[in-house]
């Protein structure tokens, strides 16, 4: 690769180029088979508890919808189609975005809006973009916003600083720019709360005209309820109670509890981030955390981390998501079964339905092994849905079913994902309609699926198919003159700083790429010497040259071979050339455990 140059106002840059060394379901609606477990189900209308909020996923902590914005127009249609039009996918309900911040908060650092105190960018990054298609997809989608990491100037280092708030209410004012309406803010990413800072921002949402946010406290733990109950003013400004994890990290999600105090708030309660799970194995883990979610703790909101890897594979979690899409020169994509998981649910409810509860809502046979299921009603209209799941059942069920209390007493429609097949056809799949007769229906649930049974319509499962996925042509370049100022560059991926296009320095003509984090940001992880990644990991036997302009005193580090990436982000697996800006240079190997060994080094020299 032959870039102009790249300009660097940190100590040290790196530009890392990646080589090869890195390294249909049945359900059969017939007679009970003999011996089946047999649970009465009372789906009445009259009888109902919390509001549901919805469920969806979360794009950013960090960096994991990254590549999606580079694919070709055709394919990148085709998986925000599958994200998140209705009747097509996933339907998401809930989406969250990261305020970014300049610092890696997983798989990458998402790019600050206001790198310097007073200078605002509202094009910074793609999570603005992604929310507008989102939007365009789904109107009635419900964001949410909540930064991992903030810029070093931020309150002088301090987050819970009245600069934060003017930071978070900053990148508001830029998502309105962008037509965008975010519902939900949170306060730090798993890193507790500050009473006084979140009374602080309810009052400053308040004076800025969003009054109508609500306040997610705080995106760790169920303790933050325990001082919501002793702290009025806390209580007040904290709108939704959210935890993450509430079914245990990388768990089964057998169990999902939430807390005697958070359940008397009052507040609706949320799995604010669960998953991190494989696109396809999680699948069970994603359904339970919905159903087990409620019935265990009372929760009405849920976002799976995160909602696409679309990241280099070299990276932590790089299955990790409802689908993947990780070549966007090839526009190749996969989805999982996590998707059709959540479409299970959100193709057949609506922020703002009704739990049912009684025998509507709980455990097949009463049993948690058999499977859980939930009921939900339209508060307009009649339609009600159940959602079932047998993941670890190892049998035939079957539920008779008596609706009342106003609900629609007609056909209601069956659709089913076979989570034992890795066939993809067996995925959402619309089974035979059931006519109830006097409002009393019966079905027999097969082992391991997941069942919806629904009076509503306009459910679909979407027919686009991915191209096969290729490896990106050699020889690669990028002068960055075709990119608008202060834009991110195709394929580049910030693992730690930011790095924008933006007219060259000291009298050179044309466009470079520069680092622009001109301080250590606030650390979500652990810190590190800002550096991008760019490439595809299948290269081999290729050379790689760059052009760049140290405008301070520091070093430079182009990286090759690049190979796994463990967390923290410096434990980047690769060979360095490093060089001072004196002119003297070593060469050394970094391993995925963060063991650096300088192989090589010399004097100053000429660099040409």
């Amino acid at each position: 690769m032959r870039p102009q140059r790249r300009d660097s106002t940190v100590h040290r840059l790196f530009l890392l180029l990646l080589s090869a060394l890195l390294a249909t379901a049945a359900l059969a609606v017939t007679a009970v088979p003999a011996g089946a477990a047999t649970t009465t189900i009372a789906v009445n209308g009259g009888s109902t508890g919390r509001t549901f909020d919805g469920v969806g996923a979360i794009s950013g902590g960090g960096g994991n919808s990254r590549l999606l914005i580079d694919y070709p127009p055709a394919q990148r249609a085709q998986i925000l189609d599958y994200l998140f039009k209705p009747g097509y996918g996933a339907a998401v309900q809930l989406l969250k975005l990261e305020i970014g911040g300049d610092a890696n908060s997983t798989d990458g650092s998402e790019p600050s809006h206001r790198h310097v105190r007073g200078e605002t960018n509202c094009n910074a990054g793609y999570e603005f973009w992604l929310g507008e298609q989102a939007v365009a997809r789904n109107p009635g989608i419900k964001l949410v916003a909540l930064p991992w990491a903030a810029p070093g100037w931020v309150g002088g280092g301090n987050f819970w600083s009245q600069d934060m708030i003017d930071y978070d209410i900053s990148w508001l004012d830029c998502a309105k720019q962008h037509g965008l309406t975010v519902s939900y803010l949170g306060g730090w990413n798993e890193r507790g709360h500050d009473k006084t800072w979140y009374v602080n921002l309810r009052s400053a949402l308040n004076a800025r005209g969003y009054g109508a946010v609500q306040i997610v406290g705080d995106d760790t733990g169920w303790n933050t309820a325990d001082d919501m109950l002793s702290d009025s003013r806390f209580n007040a400004a904290v709108g939704v109670v959210g935890a993450h994890y509430p079914c245990g990290y990388l768990s089964e999600a057998t169990t999902c509890a939430s807390s005697a105090n958070a359940v008397a708030t009052g507040k609706p309660l949320w799995a604010g981030e669960f998953g991190s799970q494989d696109f396809n194995t999680g699948a069970a883990a994603y359904i339970r955390t919905i159903t087990r979610g409620y019935l265990d703790g009372q929760m009405t909101g849920f976002m799976n981390w995160p909602l696409v890897a679309a990241l280099y594979s070299n990276l932590p979690y790089s299955t990790v998501g409802l689908a993947t899409a990780n070549t966007p020169w090839s526009g190749a994509y996969q989805l999982g079964k996590n998707l059709w998981a959540n479409a299970q649910v959100a193709q057949f409810t609506q922020p703002g339905w009704k739990f049912l509860t009684g025998s509507a809502s709980g455990y097949l046979g009463g049993n948690r092994a058999n499977g859980s299921y939930i009921s939900l009603k339209s508060t307009i209209g009649a339609d009600y849905s159940t959602i079932y799941e047998t993941t670890g059942a190892t049998a035939a069920q079957t539920v008779d079913v008596t609706t009342s209390g106003g609900l629609n007493s007609g056909t209601v429609h069956v659709w089913s994902t076979d989570l034992a097949s890795s066939n993809a056809a067996d995925y959402f799949v619309r089974q035979a309609d059931v006519t109830p007769s006097s409002g009393k229906y019966s079905l027999t649930l097969q082992p391991n699926r997941i069942y919806t049974v629904t009076t509503t319509t306009g459910q679909g499962k979407g027919t686009a198919t991915s191209p096969t996925a290729g490896t990106l042509s050699l020889p690669y370049s990028d002068s960055f003159d075709s990119y608008a100022a202060r834009s991110a560059a195709k394929y580049f991926s910030d693992m730690q700083g930011s790095f924008e296009v933006r007219p060259c320095a000291a009298g050179r003509g044309g466009q470079c790429l520069q680092q622009v984090a001109p301080v250590r940001p606030i650390n979500w992880q652990d810190d590190s010497d800002a550096f991008t990644l760019v490439g595809d990991p299948h290269w081999s036997n290729y050379t790689v040259s760059a052009d760049i302009d140290m405008q301070q005193a520091g070093t430079v580090t182009l990286l090759g071979r690049a190979g796994t990436q463990n967390r923290p982000q410096s434990h980047q697996a690769a060979y360095q050339l490093r060089i001072a800006d004196t002119g003297s240079w070593s060469i050394a190997k970094n391993s995925s455990g963060g063991v650096l060994t300088t192989l090589t080094s010399g004097p100053a020299r000429r660099w040409a």
